[in-house]
C-alpha cells in the first residue's frame, strides 16, 4: 500500500461500510483506515482529505458514528496535515436513500414511517459535497468542516416531497419504530437485500444528521428532484448485491 501511495500529495478517503455483514464490519472499516492512514504517513502523503459524518463521536452507541470518530482521532493523531469533512445524508443520481424512497412510493399502495416522522436532517447533493473537500484538500491548515445542504427537512416532509414530485399515490403512514423496522425486513426479504437497519432508524430519530454550522452546500433538493425526476426509481439499487457478495 505503501508504494502505491508514494509520490502522492493528497489522499482522498471515502472508505466507509453501511453496516456490518459477515466479515464486513464497522471494527475492520476501522482498522482497515488505520492502517491507510499509517501508510499515507509512511509513503510521505502530504494531506489526507477524510469524508466522516456530522456529530461523530468515541462516546456514541451507534457503531456508524462512533467508527468515524475513532478514524477521525487517528487521522489528526498522526501528524499529516487534514481536512476532515462531515457530511450528513448526501444525495444524487445513485443515492441510495432517495432512489430507495422513490422505488417504494412508486411500486406500494402505502410507504410506513417510523414514528411520528419529526426527526430532521440536512441533505447535500453530492457535487456539493465533491466540491468542499476538493477545495479542503488545497488548503494547507488542518480544518473539519460540516457539510450539510441549504434546507433542512424532517423526514415526513422529505417522503412527501419525493412523492409529490413523482406524483405518487401512496399513502403515507406512520407505525412504531419497531414495527416499522420488521416490515423493512419483511421487504428486505422479498428483495434479497436489507433496506434499513435498526441503528439507521434510531440514529435518523436522534436529529444526528444536522449541523449547527452555516451551510456549506448550495443545491435545492426540492430543484433538484424536479429536475432529475427521470433518474427516480426506475430500478432498485441493491445495497448487498453492490458492495457485500463482491
Amino acid at each position: 500500500m505503501i508504494d502505491e501511495l508514494s509520490g502522492a500529495t493528497a489522499l482522498y478517503n471515502t472508505y466507509w461500510v453501511r453496516f456490518s455483514r459477515g466479515e464486513v464490519s464497522f471494527d475492520r472499516a476501522v482498522e482497515n483506515s488505520k492502517t491507510l492512514v499509517r501508510a499515507a504517513k509512511e509513503a510521505g502523503v502530504g494531506r489526507i482529505v477524510h469524508v466522516s459524518i456530522t456529530n461523530p463521536s468515541l462516546d456514541s452507541s451507534f457503531p456508524y458514528f462512533n467508527g468515524k470518530a475513532q478514524v477521525e482521532e487517528a487521522i489528526i493523531a498522526s501528524g499529516v496535515s487534514y481536512a476532515i469533512v462531515r457530511p450528513t445524508i448526501v444525495f444524487g443520481v445513485e443515492d441510495i436513500l432517495i432512489n430507495h424512497i422513490a422505488w417504494l412510493l412508486r411500486r406500494f399502495p402505502l410507504f410506513v414511517v417510523p414514528g411520528q416522522g419529526g426527526y430532521r436532517f440536512q441533505p447535500i447533493f453530492v457535487e456539493d459535497l465533491a466540491e468542499i473537500a476538493v477545495d479542503a484538500g488545497r488548503e494547507k491548515d488542518n480544518l473539519v468542516i460540516d457539510a450539510a445542504g441549504p434546507e433542512v427537512y424532517t423526514f415526513e416532509e422529505f417522503v412527501r416531497l419525493i412523492g409529490q414530485t413523482m406524483g405518487s399515490k401512496s399513502k403515507v403512514v406512520h407505525l412504531p419504530p419497531g414495527l416499522a423496522l420488521g416490515l423493512s425486513k419483511i421487504v428486505g426479504m422479498f428483495l434479497g437485500d436489507v433496506v434499513l437497519t435498526r441503528d439507521e432508524v434510531t440514529g435518523l430519530m436522534s436529529d444526528l444528521l444536522i449541523s449547527n454550522a452555516p451551510p456549506a452546500g448550495k443545491t435545492s433538493l426540492k430543484s433538484w428532484l424536479s429536475e432529475n425526476l427521470a433518474t427516480l426509481s426506475g430500478q432498485y439499487a441493491s445495497e448487498l448485491a453492490h458492495h457485500y457478495r463482491r
